[in-house]
């Protein structure tokens, strides 16, 4: 390494602050729960629209070695899941495809099997109103902004954040 240069996982210049706290968290998380803060962010999209909005993942108790059982192989962990109220019973219906989706995830067998703990799961979401839509030349420079971009979800996004900035602002 040349005098005057830093190690090389190092960056120049700021680093993205989620980098910085998953950096910090993981750790933590990975000790206390056995989950990271990949896992979580993603949740929504293992879970599918069924269950993202009433399931949180609360832990993975993964086997210790030398448990009775292990014959010197990996033996997959136990996911606790929070869920709402009845759609506790729809989900244990349904732990086979969310086993399969979650060791896809992963992307080898890590869980073998999933408990379920009814409890409420908080979202801390704020419900935010639309912004109203944009009328005459706000919404015709929005749209030229939007042509071209393929992604039917991707333009949506766009097109609400560009709505959000470009409405008038109500005077306080």
């Amino acid at each position: 390494m040349a005098a005057g240069q830093g190690s090389p996982n190092r960056r120049r210049g700021a680093a993205p602050l989620a980098e910085l706290a998953n950096g910090i968290i993981d750790p933590v998380l990975a000790r206390r729960a056995g989950i990271t803060t990949a896992l979580l962010g993603s949740w929504d999209e293992i879970a599918g629209e069924r269950f993202a909005d009433c399931t949180r993942p609360e832990k993975i108790a993964w086997p210790r070695r030398g448990d009775p059982g292990d014959i010197g192989g990996y033996r997959p962990g136990v996911l606790t899941i929070a869920c709402e109220g009845a759609r506790a019973l729809f989900l244990s219906h349904a732990q086979g495809e969310l086993i399969a989706r979650i060791n896809g995830f992963f992307g080898y067998h890590a869980i073998g099997q999933i408990k379920i703990v009814q409890k409420p799961v908080s979202r801390h979401v704020p419900h935010r109103r639309a912004p109203p839509k944009l009328m005459g030349a706000a919404a015709a420079k929005l749209d030229g902004m939007l042509e071209g971009i393929e992604s039917d979800r991707l333009r949506a996004a766009i097109s609400r954040l560009g709505t959000a900035v470009m409405s008038e602002k109500k005077r306080r």
